[in-house]
């Protein structure tokens, strides 16, 4: 008898659709957004310290963000970043920044290098936009020189880029999110350089 029932269950589960339905599976995209010029770090350049950079209200969640056409926001749940936006940018902007050629070195909290200028900022936006077919990216950055008593505000702005979104699946989100981000990490390096 419970063989019988063992053999039954798969005749039974075809016929509810279970068997039907394709098993999804989350993807992960690295937020990586290399620098497309890397410079060699001068010898006698500033030392910049990059504190974190935190999540504005709203691009907190790891899944990848779309602005839908009626104006309502869509957080994807099988495609997200492999970590939290902010964390991810942070560590990309630091790569970048220490790719930059415009100082001899880019740390972190806990470093013992004494830093010339320090950086901190938050992630406002990292989203696509259908109705505009674009993707946008919004980071508002302070940098303090250090080395002044008390430390004076050398810039503080917030800065937005957006890329075309040729491509409507994840896979094209990414690469259009990941383009704005390096417009904006493009802006950040010459304000910071005081192009």
């Amino acid at each position: 008898m419970r063989r019988r029932l063992v053999l039954a269950a798969p005749v039974v589960l075809a016929g509810c659709g279970l068997s039907e339905r394709p098993y999804l599976e989350r993807r992960q995209w690295p937020l990586t957004i290399p620098n497309p010029d890397p410079r060699p770090a001068p010898v006698r350049g500033k030392v910049l310290l990059m504190r974190s950079i935190g999540a504005g209200p709203g691009v907190e969640a790891r899944g990848l963000q779309t602005i839908e056409s009626d104006g309502s926001i869509r957080t994807s749940f099988y495609e997200e970043w492999a970590v939290p936006p902010a964390e991810g940018v942070e560590d990309a902007l630091r790569r970048w920044l220490a790719d930059s050629g415009l100082f001899a070195a880019v740390t972190a909290p806990g470093s013992r290098l004494p830093a010339d200028l320090t950086l901190e900022g938050e992630l406002d936006a990292l989203w696509t936009d259908m109705a505009r077919r674009e993707a946008r990216a919004s980071l508002a950055v302070t940098a303090i020189n250090s080395r002044a008593t008390p430390g004076t505000v050398r810039l503080a702005r917030a800065f937005s880029a957006s890329a075309a979104l040729t491509d409507v699946t994840p896979p094209g989100q990414v690469v259009a999110m990941r383009a704005a981000l390096a417009d904006v990490f493009r802006q950040i390096a010459a304000a910071l350089a005081g192009k």
